[in-house]
Order: structure tokens, then C-alpha cells, then sequence
């Protein structure tokens, strides 16, 4: 049996070698890639991904895992061979569903449709993506129907980045966090809004740059295997154990845009970078869903990067490397200014009190969309009143409207967005866990030191990469299921004391 295992775990790296090239070119044409290569680069992920598929879905590696059954259920639940043939049948038996033409056929689409969206964006022209988009919501609801029998369309969608979960589930978890919310919401807007004009100054991108990536490698970002580069929408990538790069965006008149932006995909990246070495090349070797990733970007740029301690440390630091601009601006203004509560029409920028209306917006819009209660041509319109009616402002254009996210524009309709609210539920449980295991932790933040919360995030999450499912995880790691409470309690704290609630 071992035999057999060794056979799968090779079939499984050459397949993963494929998949990393297929990242690589897409890493390239978010960052570097030339106009001209488009048409080229969508025929080339179309042509890898199709190759990838079809060696995964090859009956061969049906046989082989059918072979290792008995070996399987003799191995405890949790032991790392039983773990690879478990997560592995459950991705095959996924794949096989879908024939490799259609992967081929998506995977062009979306390569196609991103550039479109690349252009369309900063012209503020909706018109020139809404026939890619229309055809994108065709293909997610076929790829949807490769899975027959569910409750809803939208599950199986989901059920990619977030195994388990069902719209059912998200829509009762976001009515519940939304009676939480919006009477915080309002209880803070009744108040002034905190002054952030000192982070719209002009800081020059190169120092903006530097600080950022200080404060990632004191975080644990290893760049011996990693990097950071530009692009118009932040991800965070990886082609190997040993190579998961993280992107930013830069605004030298919003000082918030890539400082944040590079700690939050730092967070994705500790996760990559975090996981054993020896599950490389295997369908162990990544975050676990979509949610426990989004749980330590949030993380890191929330729980830790927007706190008050964190500031004692880095904010002396940020004042010497813009004197002008922030040497007579107190820790108290800034530390106010970067937890500004604020209806905002971008969702990567917004606060952390209104983040999860703009996703819940969002998810809303999948289901309408794939339901077909919504069209594509009605979208704009339909974002604009739902936007006044949640948070009482209008998009003046479609660029800061319905084109802000890269989302629907380089992947399917449906399971894109679910994942950023149960990152910020999740990232509250395990904060406080952490807390309770290391009482020191906010004291060693003060310091600027962060190896005990990263040891403790790798010892309990990251190590384990898609060892197991989110929900044993979370059971794993806090003693009980995803819970909104600690999310409620930080935040009620967090702006109880900001806002003199």
C-alpha cells in the first residue's frame, strides 16, 4: 500500500507542477505581463488548466484511491497518509464532475474577461465587460449544474472556497450579525466622525513601500521565500512552499491604502509560508477554505495592525520616516484616524464595523444574480439603492461601484465573497484563543515582537495546511464551532472605548 501511496503522491506533485505554471502566468499578467500578450496568456492558463484537469480526473487516480481504501480506514482519522487520500478523493471525486473542456473554456473566459475589466474599470465603463460578465454568470450556473442536487445554485459554488457551507447557512449566520451591527453602526455614526485628513497627505510611494515591508518581515514574512509587487487588485499567490508572493497597491495621497493592503496579504502569506514542508506538491499543501485564510489577513491587519498597542511601537518609527506629514500629529489622532468609522464605497477600504455590510451586499447580489431575480444589464442600478439603503450613500460612478472588485471579473458568480465575513469571525475565535493560551501577547505586541502569536498561529493552523475541513479545525483549535460572539465582543469593545459608547 505504501507503494501506492508513494505512486499517488507523485502523480499528485506533477499535477500540482502544472498548476503553479498556471499561477505563475497569472501572477504575471496582474503584474508585468504586456498588453499585448492577453489573447496569448488566456490560451496558455486555458491550455494548463485543461492538462491539469484532465491528469487529476484521470481514472487512474480513481483506481489508485479506490486501491488505498482499506489502507485508509485501517490509519487513525488524523494521521497524515490517511489525511492525503482522504482530501484527495474528496477534491477528485469534485473534479471528475467536470468535463475538462469546460475547465479549459472557464479558464479562457476569465483570463479574457480580467483584461477587459483591467480597462474597463479606470474608464468607468461597465458597458465594455457586461457581455464577459453575463457570460461568466452562464458559466457559473453550468458549473453549478455539474452538481446536481442542491438546494441551492449558489451551493455548489461555495462549496469550492468554503467546503460545507450553504447559502442557507451564510444567509441565518449574516441575519445574525447584521442585528448585531447595524445598531453599532448607528450608535457610532451618531457620533463625529474621527478626523483621518493626516493619512491624505502626500507620502511618497518608495517610503511607503519600505515601512510596509519592514513591518511584514517583523511579522514573519520570510523573503527568502517571497516578494512583493504592484497591482491594481492586492492577492496573494503561491507556486511553491518555498514561493508565495504577496502584491500591493499604492496611493501616495491615502497612506492607509498600501499600508494595510501589504499586511493584510501578508497574513495569507504567513499562512502559505506556514505550512509543513513535507505536504508540498499535495492537496494538504494550502489554507483549508477560504474563511480561515480571510480569518489571518484580517488577523493581521485588524487584531493586530489596527491596534492601539501595535502603534505604541510602529508609530514613533512611521513619524521619522514622514516628519512633515505626521510629526506634530498625536498616536491618539492617528490611531482614531486608521479606526475611522465611516459608510465608505470601497469594500477593501471600509472600516471595521461597516466591512461586513459591503460583503453581505455582495453575496446578495450572487444569489439575485444566479437565481435570476437580478440581470447583469441591472446590476449598476441595483448596487447604487442597495448602497443608499445600507449605508446611506451612492456610488457616483460604476469604477467605485460595481467594477470595484476584481471578484466576478476573474472568476465565477457565486462563493467569492462569503469568505472576508467568516475570516472576521473566525480571526476574533482565534485571537482570543491565542489570548487565553499567551496572556503576553498584546504586551509583545507593544514591543513590536510577534514571534509568540506567529509560533502559536503555525503550531495550531497553518502547519496543518487542508489537513483538515474549517469546521474540525476551528473545533480543533477553539474548543467549539464558529461562534460571532468573540467577533461582537472585540468589536464592541474595540469602539466602545474609541467612541465613548
Amino acid at each position: 500500500m505504501e507503494t501506492k501511496l508513494q505512486k499517488l503522491k507523485t502523480r499528485l506533485i506533477e499535477i500540482n507542477d502544472l498548476e503553479s505554471a498556471a499561477a505563475l502566468l497569472s501572477w504575471d499578467q496582474s503584474t508585468y505581463m504586456s498588453p499585448g500578450g492577453a489573447a496569448a496568456r488566456a490560451r496558455q492558463l486555458a491550455t494548463l488548466g485543461q492538462l491539469s484537469h484532465e491528469k487529476f480526473t484521470d481514472p487512474a487516480i480513481g483506481k489508485l484511491l479506490e486501491d488505498l481504501r482499506p489502507y485508509e480506514e485501517s490509519l487513525p482519522y488524523d494521521s497524515d497518509e490517511a489525511s492525503l487520500i482522504r482530501v484527495t478523493r474528496r477534491n477528485y471525486e469534485r473534479s471528475v464532475k467536470v468535463p475538462p473542456s469546460f475547465v479549459a473554456q472557464l479558464s479562457s473566459h476569465t483570463s479574457q474577461t480580467y483584461e477587459v475589466w483591467a480597462q474597463a474599470r479606470p474608464a468607468n465603463d461597465f458597458a465594455k465587460v457586461q457581455p464577459y460578465l453575463e457570460k461568466t454568470l452562464d458559466l457559473s450556473r453550468q458549473l453549478a449544474d455539474f452538481f446536481p442536487g442542491y438546494e441551492h445554485v449558489a451551493d455548489p459554488l461555495i462549496d469550492f472556497h468554503d467546503y460545507g457551507m450553504k447559502a442557507s447557512t451564510l444567509r441565518t449566520l449574516f441575519a445574525e450579525l447584521r442585528q448585531q451591527l447595524v445598531p453599532l453602526v448607528q450608535a457610532i455614526t451618531a457620533h463625529p466622525a474621527a478626523d483621518d485628513s493626516c493619512l491624505h497627505q502626500t507620502f511618497p510611494e518608495a517610503q511607503q513601500w519600505a515601512f510596509g515591508l519592514e513591518i511584514v518581515k517583523r511579522f514573519g514574512y520570510d523573503f527568502e521565500r517571497g516578494r512583493q509587487d504592484k497591482t491594481p487588485h492586492p492577492f496573494t499567490t503561491k507556486f511553491s512552499i518555498g514561493d508565495v508572493r504577496i502584491t500591493t497597491r499604492v496611493k501616495e495621497n491615502d497612506l492607509g491604502e498600501a499600508l494595510f493592503g501589504t499586511l493584510h496579504e501578508a497574513g495569507h502569506a504567513l499562512y502559505e509560508q506556514g505550512v509543513r514542508k513535507d505536504f508540498e506538491g499535495t492537496p494538504l499543501a494550502q489554507g483549508t477554505s477560504s474563511g480561515v485564510h480571510e480569518s489571518q489577513s484580517r488577523l493581521w491587519e485588524n487584531l493586530v495592525g489596527r491596534s492601539r498597542g501595535f502603534w505604541k511601537f510602529f508609530y514613533p518609527k512611521l513619524q521619522a520616516v514622514f516628519p512633515d506629514q505626521l510629526g506634530s500629529v498625536s498616536l491618539d489622532t492617528f490611531y482614531r484616524a486608521i479606526n475611522k468609522v465611516q459608510p465608505s464605497l470601497i469594500r477593501t477600504d471600509a472600516d471595521e464595523v461597516t466591512y461586513n455590510l459591503h460583503v453581505m451586499l455582495r453575496f446578495d447580489f450572487e444569489l439575485a444574480l444566479l437565481e435570476g431575480r437580478l440581470a447583469v444589464r441591472d446590476l449598476p442600478e441595483a448596487w447604487r439603492e442597495r448602497f443608499k439603503a445600507d449605508l446611506g450613500i451612492v456610488p457616483p460612478d460604476d469604477r467605485d461601484g460595481v467594477l470595484q472588485d476584481v471578484h466576478w471579473y476573474d472568476g465565477i458568480v457565486g462563493g467569492a465573497f462569503q469568505g472576508y465575513t467568516l475570516g472576521n469571525v473566525l480571526n476574533a475565535q482565534f485571537f482570543e484563543t491565542a489570548l487565553a493560551a499567551h496572556p503576553e501577547i498584546p504586551a509583545e505586541i507593544e514591543e513590536g515582537e510577534f514571534g509568540t502569536l506567529h509560533s502559536w498561529l503555525k503550531e495550531n493552523i497553518y502547519q496543518h495546511g487542508s489537513k483538515y475541513t474549517a469546521t474540525e479545525l476551528i473545533e480543533r483549535v477553539t474548543g467549539g464551532p464558529m461562534s460571532i460572539e468573540p467577533y461582537i465582543r472585540y468589536l464592541r469593545t474595540k469602539y466602545a472605548e474609541l467612541y465613548k459608547l
